[in-house]
Order: C-alpha cells, then sequence, then structure tokens
C-alpha cells in the first residue's frame, strides 16, 4: 500500500504542466487524515522566494512498519519528493498518530531542516502544527509533527466553493496573527498556501510546516515578512473567489486570465465582501496597480493584524431555523378508524350534540353551585371592605411629618441588574516574560460572539507551571460606575478572581498590586459579586486555575465571553 501511494506521488510529481492537485488525491503529510500532500506548486504559483537546486541524495531505504527510535513506527508513505519522504506513523509510546519526515543525514539541507524544526518547536504556539521531535540517528534526520485527524485543510473546503466572508474574515484574522507571533520570534513560513492552512472541527485555523516545509525544499528569501503577508493575501484572495490569483493554475484553483493583471476579488466575483476584496489587494503585490479606493500596501505581518484590526468586525450569519411542518389530523384522530370513507365531494352531515342534561339531579346542582358562589362573594366583599377601614384608621392614627407636593410621586430606586457596556479590554500578564498573552484575540471576551474566546499560554500544570500567580484580562468601563456582579464564560472549569482599581484612577493600572480583590469562583459560567459596593473604571478578571483544553491537551485559560451589570 505504501509502495502504491508513493507511486502516485512521483508520477504526479513528474507529469509535466498539468498540477498535481488534478491527478492525487489530498494532503496527509502534515496531519490531515482524508488528504494526500501535494508538492508540485511553483513558486510562480505561490509567488515566493526560490528553491535550490534539486538533490541527489538517495532517500533512505524504509518501508512500512520500519521503526525510529524504537518508538514511531511509519505506516504508509505518503510523499517522496527532491531526496526527503514524509509517512502517517504511530507513536506507540504515547499511542497516537504522528506525522514524520524523513531525509539522509548526508542530505545537503539536513542541518538546516534540523535548525528549523528545532526552532519551530520552541514557538510552542497552538495556532501552528507543533513539532514534536528532531532528531539525527543511524544516519538519517527524521522531524515528528503532529497530527491532526479532525483538520481540514483550505484546498479541500475551497474545492465546494468560496468561503462566506465570516469564514474569510476568521481565517486571515488568525493566519496573519499566527504569522506576525512567528516573525516576532524570527520565523518565516514561505510555503504558506491553500495546503499548509487547516481548520478543526472546532472552527479554528492552523498553521502547519512553519520553516520546516521551507527547509526541506531550500526555500529562501530576502524578505521573509513580505513573502508571507503576500501569500495570506493569496489565501484570502482564494477564499473569496475560488480563484489563484495568479496566471498559473494551482492547488485546483483556477489562474486568472492571462495578460489581464491583478484585478480585485469583488471584480471577478458578485457579492464579495467589499472590506475583504480590499484588504487582499493591500496585502498582494500588484506592481503599482492598486486601485485608488485602496489604501497603503501591507508589507508585514503586523500590518496586516493592524489592518484587520481596523475593518468594521464582520459578524457570524443568523442560524437558519426550519419551520416545522403544518399539524395534520390522522384518519384515526377524526374518529373514522375502521370505517368506510367517504366518498369525494359528498358533503358529510355535522352532528347535532345531545341536550344538557334537565333532570331534577341537575336542576338541584345548578342551585347549588349558585348559591356557594354568591355567599363566597359576599364574604370576600366583607373581608375587603374590613380591611379597607382597617387600613385608614391606621393612617388617620400614625403621626406621619412628611408632606408630598401635589403632582409628585415617590423617588424611584435605582433599576438594579442594568448592563454596562465595555468600552476597551487588554491582555494583563505582568509577571510573564514578554508580558503579553496575544492581545490580537483579547476583544472576543466582548464581542458578543460565542464561538470565539481569548486565550492563555499554555502552561505544565493547573496552577500556571508554578510560574506566576495568574494572568488576565482588563475591562474598561469608560468611566467609574457602580458595578453589581460581572459573568464571565469559559471553556473549562476555571477558577478566576475579580479585583477592581479605585474608582478615582485616571490612566489605567498597570500593577498587580494596583487592585484589590473583591470576589472569587470557579467553573465554566462564573458569577463574580463584589462583597460590598463597588464603583470602578477599571476591572481585573485575574485567572488562577487553568483546566486542560479537549483539543491540544494543555493546561490553558480560555474566556469566551464576559458581561458586567450594574
Amino acid at each position: 500500500m505504501a509502495e502504491r501511494s508513493t507511486a502516485a506521488v512521483d508520477v504526479a510529481d513528474n507529469s509535466g504542466d498539468e498540477p498535481l492537485t488534478a491527478q492525487a488525491d489530498q494532503s496527509t503529510a502534515d496531519g490531515v487524515a482524508q488528504n494526500r500532500e501535494r508538492d508540485t506548486d511553483t513558486d510562480e504559483a505561490q509567488g515566493s522566494g526560490g528553491t535550490e537546486g534539486s538533490e541527489k541524495a538517495s532517500p533512505p531505504e524504509l518501508h512500512s512498519g520500519h521503526k525510529l527510535a524504537r518508538r514511531y513506527r511509519l505506516e504508509e508513505c505518503v510523499t517522496r519528493l527532491d531526496g526527503f519522504s514524509s509517512w502517517r506513523a504511530v507513536d506507540e509510546k504515547l499511542r497516537r498518530a504522528v506525522g514524520v519526515h524523513i531525509l539522509p543525514a548526508d542530505h545537503s539541507r539536513a542541518r538546516s531542516v534540523l535548525a528549523a524544526a528545532r526552532s519551530s518547536a520552541l514557538l510552542g504556539d497552538p495556532r501552528f502544527v507543533q513539532v514534536l521531535d528532531a532528531v539525527e540517528e543511524n544516519d538519517v534526520v527524521y522531524v515528528v509533527h503532529e497530527w491532526l485527524p479532525d483538520a481540514t485543510e483550505l484546498t479541500t473546503l475551497l474545492s465546494a466553493g468560496p468561503l462566506e466572508p465570516y469564514d474569510g474574515y476568521q481565517m486571515v484574522s488568525q493566519v496573519a496573527a499566527a504569522m506576525a507571533a512567528a516573525h516576532r520570534e524570527g520565523l518565516a513560513h514561505l510555503r504558506l498556501n491553500p495546503n499548509a492552512v487547516l481548520r478543526t472541527s472546532t472552527g479554528q485555523w492552523r498553521i502547519r510546516g512553519l520553516a520546516v516545509n521551507a527547509a526541506l525544499r531550500g526555500i529562501t528569501s530576502e524578505t521573509p515578512q513580505r513573502a508571507d503577508t503576500e501569500a495570506i493575501g493569496a489565501l484570502l484572495y482564494a477564499a473569496l473567489t475560488q480563484r489563484w490569483p495568479y496566471e498559473s493554475d494551482a492547488y485546483g484553483l483556477s489562474g486568472l486570465p492571462k495578460d489581464v493583471g491583478l484585478i480585485a476579488p469583488d471584480q471577478v466575483r458578485a457579492g464579495v465582501h467589499r472590506g475583504l476584496s480590499e484588504l487582499a489587494m493591500r496585502a498582494l503585490v500588484n506592481d503599482g496597480a492598486t486601485a485608488s479606493r485602496h489604501e497603503s500596501a501591507c508589507t508585514t505581518p503586523e500590518e496586516l493584524v493592524k489592518a484587520i484590526s481596523e475593518m468594521p468586525r464582520i459578524r457570524p450569519p443568523e442560524p437558519a431555523f426550519t419551520a416545522p411542518p403544518d399539524y395534520q389530523r390522522t384518519t384515526y384522530q377524526q374518529g373514522t378508524y375502521g370505517r368506510p370513507s367517504p366518498h369525494p365531494g359528498a358533503t358529510q352531515p355535522v352532528p347535532t350534540p345531545p341536550p344538557p342534561l334537565q333532570s331534577r339531579t341537575g336542576r338541584a346542582l345548578k342551585w347549588a353551585v349558585s348559591a356557594l358562589l354568591i355567599a363566597a362573594l359576599g364574604l370576600g366583599s366583607w373581608q375587603l371592605a374590613d380591611a379597607l377601614m382597617d387600613q385608614g384608621n391606621k393612617a388617620e392614627d400614625s403621626n406621619q411629618t412628611q408632606t408630598t407636593d401635589g403632582d409628585d410621586k415617590s423617588p424611584k430606586k435605582p433599576v438594579a441588574g442594568k448592563p454596562i457596556a465595555i468600552q476597551d479590554a487588554h491582555d494583563f500578564d505582568p509577571l510573564g516574560s514578554d508580558g503579553t498573552e496575544y492581545p490580537e484575540d483579547v476583544h472576543k471576551v466582548y464581542d458578543a460572539d460565542p464561538t470565539s474566546f481569548w486565550q492563555t499560554s499554555y502552561y505544565g500544570s493547573a496552577k500556571l507551571g508554578n510560574l506566576k500567580p495568574g494572568v488576565g484580562v482588563i475591562l474598561d468601563l469608560g468611566k467609574a460606575q457602580r458595578v453589581g456582579k460581572v459573568t464571565v464564560s469559559f471553556m473549562g472549569s476555571t477558577s478566576v478572581e475579580l479585583r477592581a482599581a479605585s474608582g478615582d484612577t485616571g490612566a489605567m493600572p498597570t500593577s498587580l498590586e494596583s487592585y484589590t480583590k473583591v470576589a472569587q469562583g470557579s467553573g465554566t459560567t462564573v458569577t463574580l459579586k463584589p462583597g460590598k459596593s463597588l464603583n470602578s473604571q477599571y476591572l481585573l478578571v485575574w485567572l488562577t486555575e487553568l483546566p486542560i483544553q479537549a483539543d491540544d491537551g494543555k493546561w490553558r485559560g480560555r474566556v469566551m465571553d464576559i458581561k458586567v451589570t450594574g
């Protein structure tokens, strides 16, 4: 089975002008169980840097069932290309599926692949498919990475049609933020294409092959940030139009017409969201052909993240509800079960109901009921009058000194439980090494989207690896207001404290000591009520104990929604 799969890839890789995407199945090399990898996309189609020449080193002689480090059992070869091979394997120690890239230790790219894999593993960002191991052993270099059986690559999603505006917005937002974080650590992708972007069953977008895929193929770039930003623009363009923004066909998508140049997505397909169309054009290199309505180009992922944050947020579509079918009475309910059905068109006589009983017992019963009703009404009227008279006497006897104006009524009590709008939010990690915890996602704690969330970094234990007492989010209410309660929804049971700055604070406090604990609790939905009256502009939702997340098996906090009530 492995040899047959390898042969299919080899034939497709040398098939001439027709891209492999038209001939081979979809990718599994980085963890998509239902796909096979496609490696024939050219640099012109991708729009990124060049590659080295083809290597002559022969790949190691491996087969299904072979074990690496007495742990990783190779199952199926999904790619054999340019001196290296990629496999679906099983980690017998942890009993889970993994992906493995293998190349000879004397391969000219072996050192760069090891360096790229180890740098990618140190990043530890869950938005990327994680490198689990990078080893040189027995004249073989191999890189082990995550396998995501529940993920679907963007190429497969686009084969069914373009994405909805909300899905495209989520994709470009998450991918751009992830690549901005990677570039801050000095890591580039350089092969960011529809095969490298995956959507999980929970709706999150993940990127595979950071630094490693480019190192395997010898791809370099003098402007890595620009190359990755243009690649993100190409992904968004394809998501909006189901077309590849270059003349060459690639990834199962048709290219643009010859000699037309780069045209905006909303001119390629009707109904494209205009803001996303302009964003794609700002990210793509178009040789100065940017339309006048577009703003300045985005040349780095960081600039692209800023441009996305300045866009009006795209809300998810309203769920469609199907109306239930009209109620239809059956023949049995109509009382004709077992009887001959009437002839069509025949008018059926309506039976006359029998007259009410007029016996002596019936008349006596009616008189008795009437008498009881009259007696009850009389007794109730007497009790009501007596109560009113007693109240009037008490009012006259009491010595009341208060007076009111003729038209004034008693003052109204303040309405309790009035929602307070959150004006802004900031991530708060004063004791961390870099002082930040995914600031680009912190707005999701009050965006009214139940599917979005802000999350912390992952830690070695529930107590944040004993590295610090907590992390959190600062809520800005715009001005000092009376706070009655704060309701926080988490993904997984989480321990949390509500802390507040003093009501007369001017600027937002930036130290933990400036916030006083006023309430605490734990659970998936926690209502935090201060023990005494609280008046503050800045509230700190402080996470002190984190759950294990089901999708990545790591200790991290995820805040889905926060509501403040007066």
